[in-house]
């Protein structure tokens, strides 16, 4: 059967070029989703390639599985969070890696299966789970964490100015009930924000809904770690590819790629290094990259999108 995973990958020309693929190396995207980088990059690779695909969502590797099939690299698969790239490498004994590529955020079916509750445009139950065997759901958070949790999360994952006001009336809404749906928690919000506040931008459900899919998914924490780690299994001259969709992702990869790209940090007024200290990265895109007129015409969701890429030093 046909495995119905679509999704149309962004900046993906941009990508690959970032990528620099050599035909016998070893590569890794880390967030295979339908596949749609991996099958440019597995086209670049010959037999003695390697290409190692990891996704949380089931479905999506699946789909991998049936797309990348017929290319001449070797192809490993992987359903699990990016977070354990160290962990699968060491499985499969491969010490460093060529490159890597990472495409955060929420591919277009996870957006688009209503049941999936990633979005506040239907009313589904309220999940928002990238791994749906993890047992922690949007549900659970917004039914169980204090008002000052919650306004923490509103505010600092969806940098939302109405957070304190928005928790509260979730709070008093499920002391009568628990809320068990995406309607009834996007009501909830209009509720909350004054009328004036969402006369104009974005639907007012927005910003919270991408601060509980981060919360839930530790989405940011986990971009950290496979960050470090994916430095430190690069080879001198791999690459790390990053497309982000909001500014708190792309603040850490900026933040990440220039603290690794410093090297000595000795007092300038000694006149020699004493620290050691060598840069890792050498930063190839000091403005991200973002998407032509074109490639958003054809894909509103890449309109937010942003990609990074750094290459590893000798050093």
């Amino acid at each position: 059967m046909k495995s119905e995973f679509q999704h149309q990958p962004v900046l993906l020309e941009e990508a690959i070029t970032y990528l620099d693929i050599k035909p016998s190396g070893i590569y890794v995207d880390g967030t295979v989703g339908g596949a749609g980088h991996s099958r440019e990059i597995a086209r670049r690779l010959d037999s003695s390639g390697m290409l190692i695909g990891i996704d949380q969502d089931q479905t999506a590797i699946d789909a991998a599985y049936e797309r990348l099939q017929n290319y001449q690299p070797t192809i490993k698969l992987f359903h699990r969070n990016f977070v354990f790239l160290s962990d699968i490498l060491t499985e499969i004994g491969v010490s460093a890696i060529d490159g890597i590529l990472l495409d955060l955020g929420v591919s277009s079916p996870q957006l688009d299966e209503e049941e999936r509750g990633f979005s506040y445009k239907h009313d589904a139950p309220l999940d928002m789970r990238m791994d749906r065997t993890q047992p922690f759901s949007a549900a659970h958070l917004v039914n169980t964490a204090s008002v000052q949790e919650l306004a923490s999360i509103f505010w600092k994952y969806g940098e939302e100015r109405w957070s304190k006001r928005i928790a509260g009336f979730i709070d008093e809404y499920r002391r009568e009930k628990p809320i068990e749906t995406t309607g009834e928690l996007a009501d909830l919000i209009k509720q909350a924000i004054p009328a004036a506040a969402r006369r104009n931008g974005p639907h007012p459900a927005r910003r919270v809904f991408q601060a509980l899919r981060i919360a839930v998914n530790k989405e940011l924490d986990v971009l950290q770690s496979v960050l470090n780690q994916a430095v430190s299994v690069l080879k001198p001259g791999g690459r790390v590819v990053v497309i982000s969709f909001h500014s708190l992702e792309d603040r850490i990869v900026k933040t990440t790629f220039a603290e690794k790209a410093k090297g000595c940090i000795c007092p300038k007024s000694l006149p020699v290094c004493q620290c050691g200290i060598k840069p890792e990265l050498k930063i190839l895109t000091r403005k991200p990259v973002i998407p032509s007129a074109a490639e958003i015409e054809k894909n509103p969701r890449a309109r937010s999108s942003k990609l990074r890429a750094a290459e590893k030093t000798d050093g």
